[in-house]
């Protein structure tokens, strides 16, 4: 007979989640997670096989939930130009809100684990992807609109617009986080400005 779990695994791989993004893979033991989550090693091991299974498990996790966000927020009816302002937007008050400066986990994997984590850089690679054919997509809508600047390409401008959006979310784990990610947005939302 099968032993029934005794936690709520969703909740576990959410608070592993929390842990992994606050402290990160490296500085988070098997130990802090047993404390954190509650649950047993021998049933944590169970569950979710190692420290490194959980780890991308949570991080697939994290980055369906911010991806899927992401393409609903962008593929919203109206302006495209005014679909990534409001994504930058949010982005910027996510970022200057973050009094824990946790950042985001994508970019949090990136810096620690890329690129020798082949599992890591594969979900870092396709939420990147994702963003950025997102982007491309409402400023196609955009150009059709014919909100951009005469000459822009779309991909070309998606690709520089993930760059700086991942750039922001570095600079948010920073002391001096207002003042340059303030000046990185109005600067990026500038090239969308049809003259």
């Amino acid at each position: 007979m099968s032993r029934i779990k005794e936690f709520d695994v969703d909740e576990a791989c959410d608070g592993a989640l929390t842990l992994f993004r606050r402290q990160g893979y490296e500085a988070t033991s098997v130990s802090d997670l047993v404390t954190h989550l509650g649950v047993a090693k021998a049933s944590l091991y169970a569950t979710f096989g190692t420290k490194h299974d959980l780890y991308v498990t949570a991080l697939k996790r994290y980055a369906e939930r911010t991806d899927a966000r992401v393409m609903a927020q962008l593929s919203e009816p109206g302006s495209g130009v005014a679909t990534v302002r409001r994504l930058f937007d949010g982005y910027a008050a996510e970022i200057l809100g973050d009094e824990t400066r946790m950042g985001c986990f994508v970019v949090n994997s990136a810096i620690e684990l890329l690129p020798h984590d082949p599992d890591v850089a594969r979900l870092v690679e396709r939420s990147w992807n994702t963003l950025e054919v997102a982007l491309t997509m409402a400023l196609e809508r955009a150009k059709a609109q014919d909100e951009l600047p005469g000459g822009s390409d779309p991909a070309t401008l998606a690709r520089f617009l993930l760059t700086v959006l991942q750039g922001l979310r570095v600079l948010g784990k920073g002391a001096d986080a207002v003042g340059r990610v303030e000046a990185a947005v109005s600067t990026a939302m500038r090239l969308l400005i049809r003259e």
